[in-house]
């Protein structure tokens, strides 16, 4: 675990996925997590900002320590969305994950180039996607430091 985590508080993860099986599988790989984690999840871009903005239904939202973002989404997809937290000053400082099934090299520049902070194609399977999951979980909650 990393040192500079303060395990006293859980860790407010935001899932933006519209697949009912790709929300149920990152729910059971999370479940296994050894991180106190509060899994939030949303279907859409609109609300996405709405949840990120704490409009609407999402004013009691807790703001989120880390964002898997799927690009293929209803109403405002990803991309769109990548832009616009990534332009807003009181946003652009939370890590977004980019979890999609594209494998486009045009998505994978997109992507980086409105400041995603990486880039995950999503696997076949459950153990190959609980594999991608527990990655995940290492590499942003035992080795990164978040921003407070």
């Amino acid at each position: 675990m990393n040192p500079s985590y303060n395990n006293t508080r859980p860790i407010n993860m935001l899932l933006v996925e519209d697949s009912p099986t790709d929300q149920l599988m990152t729910r059971e790989a999370l479940e296994r997590s050894k991180v106190l984690l509060n899994l939030h999840i949303v279907e859409d871009g609109i609300q996405t900002m709405e949840f990120l903005r704490r409009s609407g239904k999402y004013a009691q939202a807790p703001r989120p320590d880390l964002i898997l973002l799927d690009l293929n989404l209803p109403k405002k997809d990803g991309r769109e969305v990548i832009a616009e937290i990534k332009a807003a000053p009181d946003l652009k400082m939370i890590p977004v994950v980019v979890l999609t099934t594209s494998k486009s090299d045009e998505d994978i520049l997109l992507a980086y180039k409105s400041h995603a902070n990486c880039f995950i194609t999503k696997p076949v399977g459950f153990a190959n996607f609980n594999e991608v999951m527990r990655s995940i979980e290492r590499f942003w909650f035992s080795i990164v430091s978040l921003p407070p």
